[in-house]
């Protein structure tokens, strides 16, 4: 079979993230204080931890004792060498999403834990609208723009695809806001995540769609205090690698009582 047609330009996704600066990567800081949180919550103890991160001075200082290894498609990752792989808010550039879980699966021992950070589908989705909008009454059609990014329920589903055991998702949106649309353009470069799409146009945007998309994302999402939103989606997904030890779920046909007599109440067989 052909290959797929390949989502991300890796080569300009490098170019963009060497010119992140330190201070536009409150995401990445969000993210990590995040997983600080859940892992605190952990009854186990971890010592042989790999991050997946573009950027390793964000986590480094706060995860000294682990490797941080880069987003690339075929992970630098030893089999069963992990009790823990976090996936640092970098999954929404990969070209194989599930690859990258299931190679995180195959770093972890048994029991051990993989615990995903990424951008959800909600995320900056004022922007997208009002630059689709824009791009279409100035020049008539459409351009990648934005990395797509999975909702919850498809991110969820991942997890098993990769045969990992007990997944859980969940989401927590977060708004940042600026003084215009075009002081949020500039943060997102500053970020490293400018658009680095294989199927972008490959010149500069007109600048009549840029300020008519300023003007869009003004008119439809300006706060009260005359600045306009943005908002970022972060979808956590945990998931553990399979062992003997793990809650196991009982064969059907098992139950010892019936669960209208735990519930007290009456039971109405269907109809076929």
């Amino acid at each position: 079979m052909p290959n797929p047609p390949r989502l991300t330009d890796r080569h300009a996704l490098t170019l963009h993230r060497a010119r992140a600066r330190a201070e536009a990567l409150f995401l990445h800081e969000a993210a990590r204080d995040d997983a600080q949180d859940r892992l605190a919550m952990v009854n186990k103890g971890f010592t042989d931890i790999a991050v997946i991160t573009p950027f390793p001075q964000v986590w480094q200082p706060h995860f000294p004792q682990a490797t941080c290894i880069a987003d690339t498609e075929v992970l630098d990752l030893d089999e069963g060498a992990h009790d823990l792989v976090i996936h640092a808010l970098c999954l929404h550039w990969a070209d194989d999403p599930v690859g990258q879980l299931i190679q995180c699966r195959r770093a972890l021992r048994p029991d051990g834990l993989c615990l995903v950070l990424t951008l959800g589908g909600q995320t900056l989705h004022e922007l997208r609208a009002a630059l689709a909008q824009a791009e279409t009454e100035v020049t008539g059609g459409l351009s990648p723009r934005v990395a797509p990014m999975g909702e919850i329920r498809d991110l969820g589903a991942l997890l098993q695809r990769a045969g990992l055991a007990l997944p859980v998702a969940d989401s927590a949106p977060l708004t940042a806001s600026y003084a215009s649309p075009l002081h949020l353009m500039h943060e997102l470069r500053a970020m490293g995540e400018g658009n680095a799409l294989e199927g972008r146009l490959r010149h500069p945007t007109r600048r009549a769609v840029l300020l008519r998309a300023a003007e869009i994302y003004a008119r439809e999402f300006t706060l009260p205090n005359g600045r306009v939103p943005a908002t970022f989606e972060i979808i956590t997904l945990t998931g553990w690698a399979p062992d003997a030890s793990q809650p196991q779920p009982l064969r059907p046909g098992s139950a010892a009582q019936r669960l209208a007599d735990a519930l007290n109440t009456s039971e109405t067989p269907l109809k076929d």
